[in-house]
């Protein structure tokens, strides 16, 4: 198996990184993509972690973090490449980064309805914890 080649995000990986999304069925039509990733480039506190393979992009994680806490976001393996251990490696990369940024604590949302992906978290070592999660749209 040819390892995950984990860096982060280049302008020109846009196009790509959003066909992996919705190959995925990350995207939803409240959150426009190309935005989210914009949004991450801009700043010293996220960016988008992408895995490639001999030149493919397969693996992506958006990573952050507010000065607290730790988030990720678009985990993303390409349906046809998973349980190669891809998915573990993009989000061991994403505490790595954090860790280098003294964050010690990782949040993740999942879909209540998404199981499959609860379990794989827990395989990894994550929790869930009871919490009320809130939210409201400023666009």
């Amino acid at each position: 198996m040819t390892p995950l080649k984990i860096r982060s995000i280049e302008l020109s990986d846009i196009e790509a990184l959003i066909g992996l999304w919705v190959k995925c069925d990350l995207t939803r039509p409240h959150n426009d993509p190309q935005k989210d990733i914009q949004f991450a480039m801009a700043t010293e506190t996220a960016t988008v972690l992408v895995g490639e393979v001999d030149g493919a992009m397969i693996a992506s994680a958006m990573v952050g973090y507010d000065g607290h806490r730790g988030v990720v976001y678009y985990v993303a393996c390409d349906p046809d490449q998973q349980k190669a251990g891809h998915g573990r490696a993009i989000m061991a990369a994403t505490e790595d980064w954090l860790r280098q940024r003294g964050v010690w604590k990782l949040n993740l949302m999942v879909r209540e309805e998404n199981e499959a992906v609860c379990r794989f978290y827990e395989t990894l070592g994550y929790e869930q914890e009871p919490r009320v999660i809130m939210s409201r749209r400023l666009d």
